[in-house]
């Protein structure tokens, strides 16, 4: 029997858009489907819409999900950055915040900051904590998706172990969902431009390097919740470069943006961002370099999961053509042609907006499947 939940599966999907096509599609009675439909706009998951075509008597009501009842909260923090947004149930942001913060400042600060942030987004758009109905956090570390634990991370010094559910379930009583940052920002470009593709991955290089892998619309988060921690993987071990995680020779230390960096004697990638924009030929160089260096990786993970797309994010993305000039010629030197022949290798669509909308994303597909709407409805 489907459920309520079911149903509103069917009418987000566009499967069935009125009372007729439900029971012609699902074999339900007229009655079963009225209540399930009647419930559901009760609680306000749908709405009646426009009228349909009529097919000679009174035209039908067309069902659609109310994406403006309920709104989500979500925050993305980067080693340098916190952004948060109120979205609808659209993953449409109705509201933003960002500033300039350092993570490593520790998570008592930073959560304070986001609390106080969510409150101020409420209050601007005049929502209610009672319209909230789920919460996300995407953060730069590795991250225990089931307990919402930091498990660890070479760019968060005390944040290992923390029951980040905790401290937003004190003052939300909602779902509250944290994920690995880059793993967001891949759900929120699939999403936004690449909902056609069975596969996307996406490498986010600013500080360090990371990066997210969607399959048929689902983040890839393996079995120790570590994919995509492409940033360590070890191509000179013979290199004197000591990586944040204390070894040596990894993609990180040769080719993230905070290596780059280092190498230009500047202190961020947002540095080397401003002197590529500026047109400095070294940085250019630098810059091309250090992007052939991650493609070598980049070339494996290719072969391996034969992607549709290959998304560059992050700081370094802002260079353009350039960083994502040397992961071209790396990934189309080094992979079979078959696996690169329809492979669209560009950078975000999405720029700093990407991790709120693949959080805001992950938060609404969990509290709109069939189990969560079935249980709110008793």
């Amino acid at each position: 029997m489907l459920t309520a939940g079911h149903v509103l599966q069917l009418i987000r999907q566009g499967t069935c858009r009125t009372r007729k096509e439900l029971i012609d599609y699902t074999g339900l009675s007229r009655s079963t489907v009225t209540d399930r439909v009647d419930r559901l706009i009760e609680a306000g998951y749908i709405r009646e819409a426009d009228k349909g075509a009529s097919g000679g008597g009174r035209p039908p009501s067309v069902l659609a999900l109310d994406s403006t009842a309920r709104v989500v909260l979500v925050a993305d923090l980067g080693a340098g950055h916190a952004r948060v947004a109120l979205t609808d149930l659209a993953a449409r942001p109705q509201a933003e915040e960002s500033e300039s913060m350092r993570i490593d400042r520790g998570p008592e600060e930073v959560l304070a900051w986001v609390l106080q942030a969510f409150e101020r987004l409420l209050d601007r758009t005049g929502r209610t904590r009672e319209q909230v109905c789920g919460v996300g956090l995407d953060l730069p570390g590795s991250v225990d998706h089931t307990s919402g634990k930091v498990l660890r991370s070479f760019l968060m010094p005390g944040w290992d172990d923390l029951p980040i559910k905790a401290a937003f379930g004190a003052r939300f009583d909602v779902p509250i969902l944290v994920e690995n940052d880059a793993k967001a920002m891949a759900l929120g470009e699939w999403w936004a431009a690449y909902r056609h593709s069975p596969s996307l991955l996406l490498v986010k290089v600013s500080t360090g390097i990371g990066a997210g892998i969607v399959l048929d619309g689902r983040i890839y988060r393996g079995v120790e919740e570590g994919a995509g921690n492409i940033g360590h993987v070890r191509l000179r071990e013979s290199d004197d470069r000591v990586c944040t995680c204390g070894s040596k020779g990894c993609v990180a230390s040769l080719a993230s943006g905070h290596a780059v960096a280092k190498d230009l004697g500047q202190k961020s990638s947002r540095d080397v961002v401003r002197l590529v924009q500026a047109g400095d030929p070294q940085a250019i160089a630098r810059t091309q370099e250090a992007g052939r260096t991650l493609g070598l990786v980049l070339a494996t993970a290719v072969s391996l999961l034969n992607p549709g797309v290959l998304v560059l994010a992050g700081d370094m993305a802002e260079t353009r053509e350039h960083y994502l000039t040397g992961i071209r010629e790396s990934v189309y030197r080094h992979s079979l042609p078959y696996t690169t022949r329809n492979l669209e290798i560009v950078t975000s669509g999405l720029g700093g907006r990407a991790g709120v909308i693949g959080t805001a994303v992950m938060v609404t597909e969990h509290v709109l499947s069939p189990e969560s709407v079935d249980a709110s409805l008793g």
